[in-house]
Order: structure tokens, then sequence, then C-alpha cells
């Protein structure tokens, strides 16, 4: 089974990490973030110890987690019946969605991040690397639920990004 089955085309409408799929009062209070009051998206214990610090593995053990999306939000992870959460100082890696400065991480199977596409996107007014992801995972070569910290397919957040800096890139 391949994480990323989907229809993974430029500007396809796939549910988007930073978007809530529930209004506040249709969402369960341990699916909400104690720190901005987000909605979480399940992730899977798996994921969240292949993020964290190797010292705070032991913290993680137990219980269930969700991703928090939320950009201005310094929480990433957060136990669903339980006070235990992980910041963004807390993984090994930098959260795409929670960071503004380069390098901004988008893909983390095979290392794109946003300066790839803006510079592809100022030399030529278009970007190839969605299609490229999308190639590779096709291949079969895709490893998100495991490389990106929300679990899920890079890709939806690399086609918003695409398109967000093509935009730009024709208003100039």
């Amino acid at each position: 089974m391949n994480c990323c089955d989907a229809d993974n085309s430029v500007g396809a409408t796939a549910s988007k990490p930073d978007e809530a799929v529930c209004t506040a009062s249709e969402v369960p209070e341990t699916d909400r973030c104690r720190s901005c009051n987000g909605q979480g998206r399940p992730v899977s214990r798996k994921t969240v110890l292949l993020m964290l610090k190797p010292e705070l593995l032991e913290r993680a053990m137990h219980g269930n987690y969700n991703f928090c999306a939320a950009r201005d939000c310094s929480i990433v992870y957060f136990e669903d019946k339980g006070r235990e959460h992980f910041s963004v100082d807390d993984l090994r890696i930098r959260v795409g969605l929670k960071v503004t400065d380069d390098p901004i991480p988008l893909c983390y199977c095979f290392g794109f991040d946003e300066s790839h596409i803006r510079n592809e996107t100022s030399k030529t007014g278009e970007t190839t690397i969605p299609e490229r992801i999308s190639r590779l995972i096709r291949e079969g070569l895709c490893a998100c639920e495991s490389r990106n910290p929300a679990g899920v397919c890079c890709l939806g957040e690399v086609n918003k990004t695409a398109n967000r800096l093509s935009e730009t890139s024709q208003l100039r």
C-alpha cells in the first residue's frame, strides 16, 4: 500500500494539513491542541517516535497522539487523553508548517523545500517538482507516513506551495 495513493496533480483539491475538517462543536475536546485549540489530526506513535530527539523517546511510549498543523502554534504533537505534548524544539527536524525562514521543508521523502520551488519558478515561471514527486510516488518510493512529521503524504502541501509561488511569480 502506498501512503500517497491519491490524485496528486498540481491544483488537486486534496485535504490540506492546515485546514480543519470539522467545526469546533464536532471535534471532541481530546482532538484539540491545548495550546491553540486547533484541531489535531491523528498521527501514529511510530511517526512521533521517529521525529523526537532521542532523550524524549521514553515520554512518548504510551498514548495516542495528534499533530497540530496550526502555523503559529509551537506544539507539534499532543496526547489525546493525557497531558503529554511536544513542541518544535523537541523534534530532530524542522516542521515546514511551523517555520517561516528557509529552509522550509515541503517533501520529507525526497528533500524538496520551498526554496527549490521558488528558485525554479523564478527562473522558468513554473515548477516541475510536484510532477517529479508524483512520479517517484507512483514508483512506490515515498515514506511519508514515517518521514513527514504530519504522518501524511507531503504532496498536498507541495502542490499548495507550488500554486502560491506560481501565482506570485506571475504577478511580477
